[in-house]
């Protein structure tokens, strides 16, 4: 739900050319900022979990499969049926899985991405995409501060 906020606090945020961005705190995001939505790749080295969130101020329709279609050189189109939207407030849209393999290629050597819900279509320009999307495979695993572990008292 944390994310979900971050998303929303940066959609609010005056619209701006916003580049492709990476950051490994507190987990390994990739976020973009477009004119009809924001758009954030998340991995969660804890759980093993990457996840995409889409959000948009308008909300999204019910359907039962969710796809992102990727147009460019190495153009390919993935579906799901366990896409997820709040039922109270339907602005973002999130897929999670074990692996992202497919939405990392497609980010990274396409042209555009299109969000694609029932008859309904958002598309995202993925020019200047590759470089973060590199720093996303790349992501540190480590960086997630554990608990200090308590240090056990030798008899003297």
């Amino acid at each position: 739900m944390r994310m979900v906020a971050f998303v929303f606090a940066l959609i609010n945020a005056p619209l701006q050319a916003v580049a492709w961005e990476f950051t490994p705190v507190p987990i390994c995001t990739l976020f973009h900022q477009a004119p009809d939505v924001a758009l954030m790749v998340t991995y969660d080295p804890t759980s093993g979990e990457y996840a995409i969130h889409l959000s948009r101020e308008g909300g999204w329709p019910e359907a039962s499969v969710f796809s992102m279609r990727f147009e460019g050189p190495r153009g390919l189109t993935i579906s799901t049926t366990q896409h997820e939207i709040e039922a109270e407030d339907t602005r973002t849209l999130t897929v999670r899985d074990r692996g992202f393999g497919n939405v990392l290629n497609g980010l990274n050597f396409n042209q555009r991405a299109v969000a694609i819900l029932g008859e309904f279509e958002v598309a995202v320009s993925l020019d200047g995409a590759a470089p973060a999307v590199e720093e996303f495979r790349a992501c540190p695993t480590d960086q997630l501060v554990s608990a200090p572990k308590s240090r056990e008292t030798q008899p003297s």
